[in-house]
């Protein structure tokens, strides 16, 4: 067993005696009906669980994996109108590939950072570098397309420069870091101008894979009127009347990988996530002498049960005293 004290021990050893003399050396009890020596071990061990909670015991558990603790992944996702075409398995939004494909590739990279970078008409860094994949999963769960109804065209490259910043600033803060870059989209490139390439040096980036969703007959898409409502109509096509259709574009997503050094893979429902990350050079950029040093044994922590022993106590107490407070009235209501 383990302890990982909340605060120094000193502090804490002067507290505990502090709360054990408001216990036992209040001059009030004397005079308080109802009090009792049984209140006083209560709310004694009510102290002592409190104390040894702080203490924070536990016990090892199993070894955390970091096979790729020493990587930056960052994936690119186009949230425009196109990513909820339905044409992803059973007529599925090509939206549901994309979230099962990050979350996939995390739980194929455990212990790398991740970062979600987002795009439609302007991009964003939804998710900062972190290690904390329930963060991820809650960036991936919140992911929405764009309102159709703003939409004014958008380039398939227009995160190109906020995903340049985020690697050079990565290459200059922590050079011995992998840099690996996903790329999750369709291609169709709905800006009037020709999208400008990604202009990054390779150099750059260490690994990664540019992911297409959607099929060449193409696939109906839900009329988003804001980031938090849906609609059951579909998108028209102005010029027939008739539902829009959103095709993948797999020669723009392969210039986009060639551009990148990545390869370009496209996805559909139920395939496997190996071909995406088995081109990772895990030997050179999975971790470091460095991290393997700081590798830990999970903790099972024992603090929980305390603190629900103390808030038994506390429930016995609270309805002590709802208890007392009842009788008290009764007995001045009955007084003549």
């Amino acid at each position: 067993m383990s302890l990982l004290p909340v605060a120094p021990w000193p502090l804490l050893l002067v507290l505990v005696v502090a709360a054990l003399a408001a216990v036992w050396w209040n001059p009030s009890s004397r005079s308080v009906p109802g009090e009792s020596r049984s209140t006083h071990w209560r709310l004694t061990a009510a102290v002592v669980l409190l104390a040894t909670a702080a203490l924070r015991p536990g016990v090892p558990g199993e070894q955390v994996d970091t096979t790729a603790a020493n990587l930056n992944v960052y994936f690119v996702v186009d949230t425009t109108s196109s990513i909820i075409a339905e044409d992803y398995g059973n007529e599925r939004p090509r939206l549901e590939g994309v979230s099962s494909d990050i979350s996939a590739i995390a739980a194929a990279l455990p212990g790398a950072r991740y970062s979600v970078v987002t795009f439609d008409q302007a991009s964003r860094v939804r998710l900062p570098l972190t290690t904390d994949t329930t963060a991820l999963d809650a960036a991936v769960e919140t992911l929405l397309p764009e309102s159709y109804e703003v939409s004014r065209g958008t380039s398939v490259s227009e995160a190109k420069d906020r995903l340049k910043v985020l690697l050079q600033q990565a290459d200059a803060r922590t050079p011995e870091r992998g840099r690996i870059v996903y790329y999750l989209g369709d291609g169709e490139q709905t800006a009037a101008e020709a999208p400008a390439p990604f202009a990054i040096d390779k150099r750059l980036i260490n690994g990664g894979a540019v992911l297409g969703y959607g099929t060449t007959t193409g696939g109906r898409m839900k009329a988003t009127r804001s980031r938090f409502d849906a609609s059951s109509d579909y998108i028209k096509d102005p010029a027939t009347g008739e539902d829009a259709r959103s095709v993948v574009s797999e020669p723009t997503l392969r210039t986009i990988a060639d551009q990148l050094g990545l390869a370009y893979v496209h996805r559909e429902a139920g395939d496997a996530i190996g071909p995406v990350v088995d081109g990772i050079d895990l030997e050179r950029f999975g971790t470091s002498d460095q991290i393997e040093k700081q590798k830990v044994i999970a903790r099972r922590e024992l603090y929980w049960p305390l603190l629900i022993g103390l808030a038994g106590i506390a429930a016995w107490e609270v309805g002590a005293g709802v208890a007392a407070l009842v009788q008290t009235r009764r007995r001045r209501m009955a007084r003549p």
